[in-house]
């Protein structure tokens, strides 16, 4: 039998990391893990960023947001379960999450200056990059200032899991390039703004802040940038501990994917960058992985009649390739990473509270293949 990976990890690491392509079940293997660790005696803290909150559902919470909650007794109670240690969750809501980073780093009216500026509030709620750079100060502030023995951090879903490793530094790569010392310098800020976007440096970022906040002038722009100069090396330091953070012994990556091709080359490609980023991977959680039906079930169709009997014949039949399906990614996974694999099957029901996030647990205790 091969090694009980995750279950090592929940005993021994102290940042686990979910990360994957969207729409694969990371929010429920992130929620899973936390559980199964206060459970088993060490506390934990789970953090998402799942817009559809499913999380609050499962947690038995009806509602929670950027502040930490502890889940409370008469919810483990009503799943007849008992926990070793205490279990929080908390779901980052990325405006707030901006508005108390900018509110711990900048001074009454500087703050007030950046707050009231439209640039900032695109760059707060849609621009690309800044959930994923949120995220990871989040992570940060939770690591350092909380001293949760273990944090389980949900990863934003992205159109491609790299963009989460990226987009931070481009973020910052923006606030402190060429572009913005342009801005910055005297004879900018006398006015002479004339210069057009698709010329600057950083035309893509700067292109995606002019049009979701409405076509603002390259003023306002200069005017954010300006308020921002002063804390540029707070964040990259912020970001260079946090870098290390990812790196850190103690931290590790789990992969979530689905058996499908086209979430198995993601899966791949992210897996190899982390590997290249010094970065370590836990585990590949395969979920939702369709079972063979039982021989059995064949036996019983045959003695069906008519038009029954081809009818589940067919639906077994179907099944059948399903699973097979599933098993042909499942090797190519086998002989592309050395990373241990988990295979959680396809549930016959949706989890939707702490007796489906702990039957999801069970499976992700199981020894690992590969």
């Amino acid at each position: 039998m091969g090694e009980r990976v995750l279950e090592e990890a929940l005993r021994t690491l102290e940042v686990l990391v979910c990360v994957g392509p969207g729409g694969v079940g990371k929010t429920t293997v992130s929620a899973s893990l936390a559980l199964q660790s206060a459970i088993a005696g060490r506390e934990a803290m789970v953090c998402t960023i799942d817009p559809a909150r499913r999380l609050a559902n499962a947690l038995g919470l009806e509602e929670f947001g950027n502040v930490e909650m502890t889940i409370p007794q008469e919810v483990w109670s009503g799943a007849d379960l008992s926990p070793g240690a205490p279990l929080h969750a908390m779901m980052l809501d990325m405006k707030r999450s901006w508005d108390d980073l900018i509110s711990r780093t900048a001074s009454e009216e500087l703050r007030e200056r950046i707050f009231a500026n439209r640039f900032y509030q695109a760059l707060s709620t849609v621009l690309a990059g800044s959930q994923e750079y949120i995220a990871m100060e989040k992570l940060w502030e939770l690591r350092n200032d909380r001293g949760y023995p273990l944090i389980v951090l949900d990863t934003p879903p992205t159109a491609h899991a790299l963009d989460f490793l990226d987009a931070p530094d481009r973020l910052l790569g923006f606030m402190g390039n060429d572009a913005a010392r342009f801005f910055l310098n005297p004879a900018a800020k006398a006015g002479r703004f004339g210069m057009k976007l698709a010329s600057l440096g950083t035309g893509f970022v700067l292109k995606q802040l002019s049009r979701v906040a409405g076509g603002q002038t390259l003023e306002e722009l200069g005017a954010f940038l300006s308020a921002l100069s002063s804390l540029n090396e707070g964040f990259n330091e912020r970001a260079r501990g946090v870098k290390a953070l990812l790196r850190h012994e103690k931290t590790g990556f789990v992969l979530v994917t689905t058996p499908a091709p086209e979430r198995l080359n993601e899966v791949i490609h992210f897996h190899d960058l982390l590997v290249q980023s010094d970065m370590r991977p836990v585990a590949i959680v395969v979920n939702r992985v369709h079972q063979a039906p039982d021989a059995e079930l064949s036996l019983q169709a045959a003695a069906l009649d008519g038009t029954l009997r081809e009818h589940v014949e067919a639906t077994i039949a179907e099944a059948r390739l399903l699973a097979d399906r599933d098993q042909l990614g499942i090797r190519r996974l086998q002989q592309e990473v050395k990373t241990p694999l988990i295979i959680v099957p396809r549930l016959p029901h949706d989890v939707h509270d702490l007796r489906g996030l702990a039957a999801t647990a069970e499976h992700l205790l199981t020894p690992a293949r590969g």
